[in-house]
């Protein structure tokens, strides 16, 4: 039980060190284009990182949730909205798990 406490503080350092470090080491502006381009797109594909395997482990089937991953992409793609992109990928799973699984 004392070993829950240790893990709970090894965690709570580590989350509040990456939070501060960059504030306390980087005063000025960042003028490397490399850099800012690297620090603009991080939190996107830490967001594609963690949604993608989800999408697939989501569903029954992998094929399924593969199936509304390429019809929500191929729909944001040509510029549809977000509810309806949302909506034509479920019922496109829904329709896979039924007919097809």
């Amino acid at each position: 039980m004392h070993d829950v406490y240790l893990y709970i503080a090894v965690m709570a350092a580590v989350t509040y060190l990456i939070r501060v470090l960059p504030l306390t080491l980087i005063r000025r502006e960042i003028r490397s284009v490399t850099v800012r381009s690297f620090l603009y797109y991080l939190p996107y594909v830490t967001l594609s990182v963690m949604t993608f395997p989800a999408i697939l482990d989501a569903t029954n089937s992998e094929w399924s949730g593969l199936a509304g991953l390429v019809i929500a992409v191929a729909l944001a793609w040509k510029g549809f909205s977000l509810f309806s992109v949302s909506v034509a990928a479920c019922v496109l799973v829904f329709a896979v798990e039924l007919f097809v699984c």
